[in-house]
């Protein structure tokens, strides 16, 4: 017996509010589809830029950027202040660690499943990442994490809200009270979180990107700095004169259009509401994991309880995932991704199937992967 899918309506809205899609759209954890008012609000603003140059059509476009800062720091319990555009979450990432400045050899408590991109960006700026405790599922042990945070403290708390490389959702509301109770930063990746699950968690810092489940443009990132350390930051560059000292970590040479698609996909969202949205999602991954566990010999890697929209797969034995996530897109235009072990190579221990359906799927579209597999 199949769990029903709530908000029909949302779906069809959703759907509606879109291109028709050419297959599909299994994918939204690498890159949702956007709005036709999205797209139309990019290509509006890339005109304007060619009509009165760019500088003059970003100074026109002020008051909706900064809306935009408002309702996007809103969603992670921050203010238009504490928020920076930037180009991408690893973007957000290294503009965070640029400014910080810690000293070398500072260590940085993590998952032992963190996304491997984060891990090399730490060690690059001299970080140590030190492994935060994790049950058998890999999720945060937040007695564990206690011991940790008052035995031996690190610099600051790196937690990945949601891994691409699996749907498990970490117990960050608990982390955060945690780690503001031994006074220790918390850096929030909310790269696969924001617009998926609640990320208003009273984080220090989260950081995360437009193109996954807010289904904004690519190209386009934001950074969230509470005011007590965003004090601490240096930029590269000082601040802009009369501006929020966040302001300074804004490049000049920005994909404005993309910013301009992100405000009106984050008004989507909102018109959607947000908690609707989330209980859609996390049925999608109960029905995804129902459908999908045993189904060829492929068997589901998370709970089918887990409250998140991303469902991976191991594959069985001696198939090759990759070459699978192929099949599924030239025979059955099916979009899914093959994510290897590198993406996560503490906690990995061979490559499985991304399915991370958005609003707009529907039981028959998961059907359609399971009767493929």
């Amino acid at each position: 017996m199949i769990s029903p899918l709530p908000h029909e309506d949302l779906g069809a809205a959703w759907r509606k509010a879109r291109p028709r899609p050419a297959g599909r759209h299994l994918d939204s954890a690498a890159s949702s589809r956007q709005s036709s008012r999205a797209l139309e609000a990019a290509a509006h603003h890339a005109r304007h830029e060619a009509e009165l140059g760019g500088y003059v059509a970003e100074a026109a476009a002020d008051d909706l950027l900064q809306q935009g800062r408002s309702v996007l720091g809103g969603l992670v319990g921050m203010a238009a202040a504490d928020v920076a555009f930037v180009e991408s979450a690893q973007a957000a990432l290294v503009a965070l660690l640029t400014g910080w400045r810690l000293p070398s050899g500072s260590r940085v408590a993590c998952l032992p499943g963190e996304y491997a991109p984060n891990v090399a960006q730490l060690r690059t700026y001299g970080l140590r990442p030190q492994p935060l405790p994790v049950d058998g599922l890999g999720r945060a042990d937040l007695e564990g994490i206690a011991r940790l945070l008052a035995e031996d403290p690190p610099s600051f708390v790196h937690l990945t809200h949601i891994g691409s490389h699996r749907g498990l959702l970490q117990p960050a509301h608990e982390v955060a009270s945690l780690c503001r109770d031994a006074g220790v930063p918390l850096v929030l990746d909310a790269a696969q979180s924001l617009g998926h699950v609640d990320v208003d968690l009273g984080a220090d810092v989260v950081y995360g990107t437009s193109r996954k489940w807010l289904s904004g443009p690519r190209g386009v990132g934001m950074l969230f700095v509470g005011p007590a350390l965003a004090a601490q930051l240096t930029p590269v560059l000082p601040e802009p004169e009369g501006e929020p000292p966040m302001r300074a970590f804004e490049s000049g040479e920005a994909h404005v259009a993309g910013r301009v698609g992100l405000v009106v996909a984050v008004g989507d969202h909102l018109a959607a509401g947000p908690d609707r949205v989330r209980e859609r999602l996390a049925a999608l991954g109960r029905v995804t994991r129902e459908l999908l566990d045993g189904v060829g010999g492929w068997r589901v890697v998370e709970p089918v309880d887990e409250p998140t929209a991303t469902t991976t797969l191991r594959p069985p034995g001696g198939l090759d995932v990759v070459e699978t996530r192929t099949r599924l897109l030239v025979e059955h235009g099916i979009v899914t991704s093959a994510i290897g072990p590198e993406r996560a190579p503490g906690e990995m221990t061979g490559p499985v199937l991304r399915i991370s359906p958005h609003l707009d799927a529907t039981v028959d579209d998961l059907a359609a992967l399971a009767a493929a597999l």
